[in-house]
């Protein structure tokens, strides 16, 4: 069964990305903010982004709907649905894709999963449903997408998987959440890399979002085998089909995680790091103080009210500490 369109990116000439804003600030559309956007407007079912890169992201339930007839004929003035092998020749090229999960969650491991897929895995993927992880909602979803992924003919995975002790220490010998990222992403790729002679043919090259204010965070934190490989990053790069796998496998690997550790101590470890103070406080109530640093994120500002500690004043903001949960 075909499963619907509900993500569509593709980069915009300048004129076209004219057009574009006029009818969001014209039509019915509710404009809102996103970082590094020109401009974005949502109805329901909805979500339409333009970056000042001039790439385009559509998502929601309505995606193919807005393309057909509001997109194409106003916007493109071109037909695109059908066409996308030759308008995106890249779209099949063997490749590695990076992502992580548990990034924002006070309690659980920071997991960062790679993936390398070529034109076979690529096209067979085109029914799976494949997309960032962030819209899938259920677990047992995700679970299912990254059992198909990983056994998909032709993807070699890697993942890594911070527990929360060397996180924190990790972290306090690095001071950003960004040079941690940098790192863990840095070692999925060469750990993917040292199975070079799985993937075939070999990937042209790896593509990770931009989490940091610049790209060097990452390049600088690259070993040996990651070095010879170009290393693309970009904004919302989960649009990129190897990415979004890969966000789906880092997902898996945190929620399985999560869940081990709520075994291990007997504890229902929410998610995020919204309403999470409550279950800090039972949990250190129950294991101390002590405990704590075994199952969070100690540089989160929940740690200090969760221990009942002043908390300290946010950091003024910069460009580097932009995306930081700190």
């Amino acid at each position: 069964m075909t499963q619907p369109q509900n993500l569509y990116s593709c980069k915009l000439t300048e004129p076209q990305a004219a057009r574009l804003e006029t009818l969001l600030r014209q039509g019915n559309y509710e404009p809102y903010e996103v970082a590094y956007a020109t401009c974005a407007g949502r109805q329901e079912g909805l979500n339409i982004v333009l970056y000042k890169s001039l790439k385009l992201v559509i998502q929601g339930k309505r995606t193919a709907e807005f393309i057909e007839f509001t997109l194409e004929p106003e916007v493109l003035q071109e037909a695109r649905i059908g066409y996308e092998e030759e308008l995106e020749p890249e779209r099949y090229l063997p490749r590695i894709g990076v992502d992580e999960s548990g990034k924002g969650d006070f309690f659980g491991p920071l997991c960062v999963a790679g993936v390398y897929a070529n034109e076979a895995a690529l096209r067979s993927w085109k029914d799976l449903g494949v997309q960032d992880s962030k819209n899938i909602k259920n677990d047992q979803q995700i679970s299912l997408l990254a059992q198909k992924i990983r056994a998909t003919q032709g993807v070699v995975y890697d993942v890594v998987a911070i527990g929360n002790e060397a996180y924190n220490r990790l972290h306090t010998k690095m001071k950003t959440v960004n040079l941690v990222l940098a790192w863990g992403h840095a070692r999925v790729i060469e750990n993917l890399l040292g199975k070079s002679l799985q993937m075939v043919p070999p990937p042209v090259k790896a593509i990770s979002d931009q989490f940091a204010g610049t790209a060097a965070t990452v390049e600088r934190a690259l070993m040996k085998l990651g070095r010879a490989l170009p290393l693309v990053q970009m904004h919302k790069a989960e649009s990129d089909l190897v990415v979004a796998a890969a966000s789906i496998l880092a997902r898996d690997e945190f929620v399985r995680r999560l869940r081990k550790m709520g075994d291990q101590y007997q504890f229902t470890f929410p998610k995020g790091a919204v309403q999470v103070i409550g279950a800090g406080k039972e949990f250190v109530s129950k294991h101390g103080k002590e405990a704590l640093p075994m199952v969070a994120k100690m540089h989160f500002r929940t740690s200090f009210q969760v221990l009942g500690l002043p908390v300290p004043e946010r950091p003024k903001f910069s460009f580097n500490n932009k995306r930081n949960p700190s």
